[in-house]
């Protein structure tokens, strides 16, 4: 299974802006992602897509037609001279939060719609996926607007790729059967266990930003400088092994480690352990999207809040990254790791053969103790892109470097995802920081 918007995108975007190309190249690339995204739902039973298992999820049949609904909308009702919707309604059911484009069906009640059915979904898709081909493949006076508007939309469905497989997993992990999404890829032979190192960085004013030139959302802009202080970098992502230790000596009752709200949310949703995390006799088993197997002590730790990164931090004697030292960290760092495309769809175990740091990009999101916030003079895109991210700069903290479910190509050092702090469901880990010692 290949869900990658492929090495050429940036390429074909610009080659089709700058009316060097008939689509051909940017039309295979859209083809790439909008059939990475079809492929992931084929596992699944129509009933499997249509489930809502909480407010924070959404059904896969939703994700199908809401990545439909942002082309149909964006894209074709603004530039089709005789432009007529699929059907009138999917304007308000598949709008997610786009205020300027209209109302929008409440979100914890997208798993009550029973219809359209998937099969009405996935036709959807193929009219507005013939349309789009048509609209590239034609010669068009503002292909530089088009270009921009697919090279958004399928970084889009790339994040909602991610959304299917973490929403998936949280609904089998509520069924108690247990399902497997699919069968488990061979696993790696765990290491006998990797030695945290710490690594220096020494102070500086920093450039922190996307630099251009090629795709990056708005909030990782404008570039611009940051003074960062002497500090150092665990070697690799905090693991099972080393959470567990945690665990053993009561750090789920023990408030001197939590912040009041962490540990209010702690008492009241009877937190013991990650999410997925479940105890047998003596042994500790966690649910993947492979089915419930063992757990693996070198395995990053995934499914942890914000609350429990901070807590573990602190019950290490240390901190978490700020998003300004974690990007001057993976600034050099190869842009490679068990993305999607391995297909484990489960973080590896950390490996000796490496070269720290270690899985600063895929495996698990890092929280950074960094508030979500825009960055000095951040100007949101004009018109309904506008809301893309801006709106929600308030209350939610940062993670770094992806997971081993977001497709590569959509990656990069400078990239900011942002959950709030009780939020476990998503492929999150911990890496630590400190200050630098003398």
């Amino acid at each position: 299974m290949s869900v990658r918007a492929g090495s050429s995108l940036a390429t074909a975007v610009a080659e089709y802006a700058a009316d060097d190309a008939r689509g051909e190249a940017l039309g295979t690339c859209y083809r790439q992602v909008r059939d990475a995204t079809r492929a992931l739902a084929a596992p699944l039973s129509p009933e499997d897509c249509v489930v809502q298992s909480m407010p924070d999820a959404s059904p896969v049949k939703w994700h199908l037609a809401h990545t439909t609904w942002f082309f149909e909308t964006f894209l074709l009702e603004s530039r089709l001279a005789r432009f007529r919707p699929y059907h009138p309604a999917y304007r308000v059911l598949f709008n997610s939060y786009y205020q300027a484009v209209g109302p929008q069906h409440p979100r914890p009640q997208r798993g009550l719609l029973s219809r359209p059915g998937l099969d009405e979904v996935l036709a959807y898709r193929e009219h507005v996926d013939r349309q789009v081909l048509d609209l590239l493949a034609g010669q068009r006076d503002d292909r530089r607007e088009i270009a921009e508007i697919v090279e958004l939309g399928l970084h889009h469905e790339q994040q909602h790729q991610e959304l299917i497989l973490t929403d998936v997993k949280h609904l089998l992990a509520a069924n108690p059967l247990r399902p497997a999404y699919r069968p488990a890829t061979p696993i790696t032979p765990a290491s006998t266990g990797v030695p945290q190192r710490w690594l220096r960085f020494e102070e500086g004013l920093r450039e922190i930003g996307h630099p251009g030139p090629g795709f990056s959302f708005d909030n990782e802009r404008p570039r611009h400088r940051e003074y960062v202080g002497a500090f150092e970098l665990a070697s690799h992502p905090v693991t099972n092994g080393e959470y567990l230790t945690f665990i053993e000596k009561d750090g789920y009752a023990r408030p001197e480690f939590w912040l009041a709200e962490g540990f209010g949310t702690v008492c009241e949703r009877g937190w013991r352990a990650p999410l997925y995390w479940e105890q047998r006799d003596d042994a500790w088993y966690v649910m993947t999207l492979s089915g419930v197997r063992e757990l693996v002590a070198d395995e990053p730790v995934c499914h942890v809040s914000f609350y429990e990164a901070e807590a573990f931090a602190r019950f290490s004697e240390s901190r978490l990254p700020t998003e300004a030292e974690w990007e001057v960290a993976a600034a050099d760092a190869p842009l490679d790791g068990n993305f999607v495309e391995s297909g484990r769809l489960h973080p590896a175990p950390t490996s000796s053969r490496r070269h720290p740091p270690q899985q600063l990009f895929g495996d698990v999101w890092e929280w950074t103790g960094s508030a979500y916030r825009p960055y000095p003079g951040f100007a949101p895109l004009h018109g309904a892109f506008g809301e893309y991210n801006g709106k929600f700069m308030a209350n939610q903290m940062v993670l770094r470097g992806g997971s081993c479910a977001t497709p590569r190509s959509h990656i990069r050092a400078t990239y900011r995802n942002f959950f709030y702090p009780p939020d476990r469901w998503q492929f999150s880990g911990i890496r630590l920081a400190r200050d630098a010692r003398s």
